[in-house]
């Protein structure tokens, strides 16, 4: 076996338990609980989960989806968020044990995290917590300044902070309504940070256009009202993921490419 097949394994294996945890940062920090404290139980009968119970993704297969004691069933998104970040973390592993590679590992890995965490919780409670806006810009200011260009992640800051800010406050003023929510605001500042100025206003171009044809289209088909609140996190994460892991395929679409 090669060091690359073990290091793979190892990384779905950390990748699957920090996505149990997530699971937990997914159902606790949008209700203000505890991430620590208690531990797991089911939400129905408040059995308290042992630990052969929470083992990822085997655990669900073998419980068949159910509590253990009132045999309620267990969301099908808790084996899909663990499931999905080992394979992240295979796809993201460094091919040696590095120092750079592994810091590099660490915090691409850690920005999936966020942003499937983000994606969970906006799309249920049309809400992106201040929390993990905070985490997310603890790890991205030292990585920032460690790897690009002053200008261009200060500038890429305060494009990604001010313009949505400032067209959320005219917005208000003209039609006496919120448009973009502060996590929304918060998480374009921060990832300005990562993609610079010309990437940030790609982002707020792109999560637009993919939130208006989406929104359109839940207006045209009656799933949704004028009126209704929207998450516009999820495509600010989409097109964010499609930036940071996918810049090949970014550059082509890009409308504020420089080539």
């Amino acid at each position: 076996m090669s060091i690359q097949v073990i290091i793979n394994i190892l990384c779905f294996l950390f990748g699957s338990l920090i996505g149990s945890f997530l699971n937990v940062v997914i159902y606790r920090v949008p209700r203000e609980l505890s991430v620590v404290t208690p531990r797991s139980s089911c939400p129905n009968c408040n059995h308290e989960i042992k630990w052969y119970e929470n083992i990822p993704i085997i655990s669900y297969l073998f419980l068949k989806g159910k509590c253990s004691n009132c045999k309620q069933k267990v969301s099908v998104r808790y084996p899909l968020v663990e499931l999905l970040m080992g394979v992240v973390a295979m796809l993201l592993a460094p091919s040696d044990f590095a120092i750079t590679s592994l810091i590099n590992f660490s915090f691409y890995f850690s920005v999936a995290a966020i942003f499937l965490a983000h994606l969970m919780i906006d799309i249920e409670f049309k809400l992106l917590p201040d929390k993990i806006n905070l985490y997310f810009l603890l790890i991205t200011i030292p990585y920032s300044i460690a790897n690009l260009p002053l200008f261009y992640w200060l500038a890429g800051g305060l494009i990604g902070f001010l313009g949505p800010c400032i067209i959320t406050v005219l917005f208000y003023k003209l039609r006496g309504v919120v448009g973009l929510g502060g996590g929304d605001i918060k998480l374009f500042g921060i990832l300005g940070l990562i993609l610079g100025p010309f990437g940030i206003l790609s982002n707020i171009f792109m999560s637009c256009m993919l939130g208006s044809i989406v929104g359109l289209g839940l207006i045209v088909t009656k799933k949704m009202s004028r009126d209704s609140a929207f998450a516009f996190g999820p495509f600010i994460i989409i097109a964010a993921s499609v930036q940071i892991f996918m810049p090949e395929f970014f550059a082509m679409i890009n409308p504020f490419s420089l080539k």
